[in-house]
């Protein structure tokens, strides 16, 4: 057996956290760090071991990736919520390629195959802690530049600490995610954080570009060079010079437009339309898209070697749906800020309000609940509190469908004969369903008459649930089982 001792420039408090369900190993793992004047702790279950992570500062965590509780990958964004994050090291005694690629793009230290020598632990240890030290002992930028950025989950964390280093960097970024996820927002805090900050921050929209134009407006010309250039022309790639240039829906960019502008971002030179020399020009390139560019390569919808270039480094933003810990924040900033827009005294929340933004899918991101903050406030107008009935009705409907959907689970039919006819739950569950998606839009029933469907519904849907069984529908209403069954008469349901 190989012994390796470390070096002894790491803090004598340094500490290790080991995360396996495999005891020996564990044991094993905790005996060679606390030989190399380490302490360590031990979990071998995901839940026991964030518990720790949560509870204490370890400097590296060695996390193995199939757990009884679940895959250690999946905690990836949890352990780098940590204020000070740990380096991890993934164990597995498996062989899965497609494992080590996700715990490389989450960030990991490195990624060993178990069984693994005791000097491949220890090596890879040891540069884990050195690399830890080094990285301490440099300012981190988050705090300062990212004032801006609303929000605390582990994904939009991941997200700010990228963007954090591109800032630093002079290389080519590709920002990713969906429409209104804030790219173009990313992309101008890594430019004014940057070197070329004094320079112009150029926007360009691919959805635009034609063929025809593209030189012209990329380029620019000179006088007489077609006809209508009655003067020199400045084109966005010189009006980038010393600044960056935003690609955004880079995506969208026409194969012929792609072939021309590589040659520019190889060697940062143009020629004007109409000039007989080239120009210069010292850009930043920041990228932006919503596509999937791996796939569009695939399928020879963009440019392979364009992909290389724009992509040096690349930041995902994660959709709003993903991200739902996050609406409170976001929802409280943004009010803030359009009441103090409109003059308005700052509104409060009604219990309802958040919930019901919590609920919806978001398809258009932050930007889409921006608008519809701001149609609310403009629609609660001097009122004091913001309800889920200032929210838009479509939103509000879907919300309803979603939330009625997930309780009376699919429809059930019973069989006759040649026929299906629908059973009593359902077409219950169907009076249900259309009562709360019309009950924005239509006049609503008598009260009594709402009550008493709505009853019939409940119950209905709690003798499902339960699949009949009385002493649970008993627990869960907290209904008498004499008071119960009178029901069940009024209603004319059987168990």
């Amino acid at each position: 057996m190989v012994s390796v001792r470390l070096s002894k420039t790491e803090s004598p408090m340094t500490k290790i956290l080991i995360i396996d369900d495999d005891v020996e190993a564990c044991e094993t793992m905790v005996s060679l760090v606390t030989r190399l004047s380490y302490t360590a702790d031990m979990a071998h279950t995901l839940q026991n071991g964030l518990r720790l992570a949560r509870n204490n500062d370890y400097d590296v965590v060695f996390l193995d990736v199939y757990l009884p509780d679940g895959n250690g990958l999946d905690i990836l964004p949890s352990l780098k919520l940590h204020h000070d994050p740990p380096e991890i090291i993934i164990l597995t005694g498996k062989g899965n390629p497609d494992g080590a690629e996700l715990a490389i793009q989450g960030g990991v230290w490195d990624y060993l195959l178990e069984p693994t020598s005791i000097r491949d632990i220890t090596l890879t240890l040891d540069r884990a802690l050195k690399y830890r030290k080094e990285k301490q002992g440099t300012p981190s930028q988050e705090t300062a530049i990212f004032k801006e950025v609303v929000g605390s989950c582990p994904e939009i964390k991941a997200s700010i600490a990228l963007t954090a280093k591109a800032a630093s960097l002079d290389s080519n970024v590709l920002i990713t995610g969906e429409t209104g996820t804030g790219k173009e927002l990313f992309a101008s805090i890594i430019h004014n954080n940057s070197t070329h900050s004094s320079g112009n921050f150029v926007v360009v929209d691919c959805t635009s570009l034609t063929e025809s134009l593209v030189e012209s407006t990329l380029f620019g010309h000179v006088k007489g060079s077609f006809t209508g250039a009655q003067l020199d022309r400045q084109g966005l790639i010189k009006t980038a010079d010393g600044g960056t240039l935003f690609l955004d829906e880079v995506g969208e960019m026409p194969l012929a437009i792609q072939k021309v502008f590589l040659r520019v971002l190889q060697e940062r030179q143009f020629r004007p339309v109409g000039a007989v020399k080239e120009q210069p020009s010292n850009f930043r390139l920041i990228a932006a898209t919503n596509r999937d560019l791996d796939k569009m390569v695939e399928n020879g919808q963009f440019r392979n070697d364009l992909l290389f270039r724009i992509n040096t480094m690349r930041i995902h933003l994660p959709p709003l749906r993903q991200r739902t810990s996050d609406i409170e924040e976001l929802a409280t900033v943004r009010v803030g800020q359009l009441c103090e827009k409109f003059g308005l005294k700052f509104k409060k929340f009604g219990d309802d309000f958040i919930p019901t933004l919590i609920e919806y899918s978001w398809p258009g991101n932050v930007r889409e609940l921006f608008n519809i903050l701001e149609r609310s406030v403009i629609d609660a107008g001097k009122e004091n509190t913001l309800y889920a009935m200032h929210l838009p009705r479509n939103l509000r409907i879907q919300v309803a469908k979603a939330q009625i959907s997930q309780i009376t689970g699919s429809d059930t039919t019973q069989q006759t004969d040649d026929k299906e006819e629908p059973s009593v739950n359902t077409l219950v569950h169907a009076v249900g369903q259309k009562i709360f998606e019309d009950i924005f839009d239509s006049p609503l029933l008598p009260l009594k008459e709402f009550k008493n469907t709505a009853e019939k519904t409940y119950l209905s849907e709690l003798i499902r649930q339960c699949n009949g069984n009385i002493q649970k529908i008993m627990q869960i209403s907290g209904l008498s089982r004499s008071h119960f069954y009178a029901l069940m008469k009024k209603y004319d349901l059987t168990l």
